[in-house]
């Protein structure tokens, strides 16, 4: 009996180990795969004119220009308004259903935010396209509404469920010790939740904002559809902007595969790689640092 426990106990851990080092091997894999594609195009684009300049201009007659600063600022655009209308919403959503809503509220309000994650991007890039574009022209006296306000708010829709959802768990997930022994010092329901229950549930609550900066920045079809794809530089968000993401879609069915213009799409792909990347760290030595402050 206690050697097919074990042989059981051991199969499940093989089990395991083995999906997280195929999936370990198929990150490394795209990651070699956008590396040595994409490192093609410093053979004929300098780094400094790929990075620094704005200008991108694959069919110039003359000689073609790689420059994406213009593409990066774009997704910067997107993603800080994005996370300015998400981050806020998300936590105070989060907040009320775990800590203010009526177990009736709470039913009804859980599900109809995971309906929204379930929209797909297309659909709510529609809905941006015919009604959130206009109505932003009218208010703002724009004579377009397809820029970086427009995609914003429909990038920040879609971050919601995710930041709302986790952020939700986490808050719901502390133990009720902290709740009354808060409230038993005299603390009124607010201050128990900012000087309480944010700070012991802040690892979760960062986890679920780099996950939506990471939506931001890779949310292609929504962007593509309502952020008006212009190449020149943005200065304000209601400039129209072409994020990585957006450029990547529309210019790699035009290439001849192995060209320049080609490898330079990949090379936008392995920035967008390593962002994501970087984002994850980040948030993984925040989370790692404020887990061992609340441990010691």
């Amino acid at each position: 009996m206690g050697n097919s426990k074990n042989l059981k106990e051991k199969s499940i851990e093989t089990f395991f180990s083995s999906v997280s080092i195929i999936t370990l091997l198929v990150m490394i894999g795209i990651f070699v795969f956008l590396f040595i594609t994409g490192i093609k195009a410093f053979s004929e684009v300098t780094f400094g004119d790929f990075f620094l300049k704005n200008i991108w201009n694959p069919n110039s007659y003359g000689k073609p220009q790689w420059g994406i600063l213009s593409f990066f600022v774009g997704t910067l655009f997107v993603v800080i308004g994005s996370m300015a209308i998400a981050i806020p919403l998300g936590l105070a959503s989060a907040i009320y259903i775990s800590e203010i809503a009526t177990p009736k509220a709470r039913e009804i309000i859980k599900p109809v935010i995971e309906m929204i994650a379930a929209i797909p991007s297309v659909v709510l890039g529609l809905i941006g396209l015919l009604f959130l574009s206009p109505l932003i022209a009218k208010i703002f006296g724009l004579s377009s509404g397809l820029n970086a306000l427009t995609a914003s708010i429909i990038v920040g829709i879609m971050a919601l469920p995710t930041i709302i959802s986790i952020c939700e768990d986490v808050i719901t997930s502390l133990p009720k010790d902290f709740r009354e022994a808060s409230l038993a010092l005299g603390a009124t329901k607010w201050q128990t939740i900012r000087m309480t229950l944010m700070p012991a549930a802040m690892s979760g609550i960062m986890a679920a904002i780099m996950l939506g900066i990471g939506r931001a920045v890779g949310e292609t079809m929504a962007v593509l559809m309502v952020a008006g794809n212009s190449i020149a530089m943005p200065h304000s968000f209601f400039d129209p902007v072409r994020p990585m993401t957006a450029n990547i879609a529309i210019e790699i069915k035009e290439v001849v595969k192995g060209s320049t213009h080609y490898n330079s799409l990949f090379a936008i792909g392995l920035v967008l790689f390593i962002i994501t990347f970087l984002v994850n760290l980040i948030s993984d030595i925040i989370i790692e640092n404020h887990t061992r402050k609340y441990r010691w």
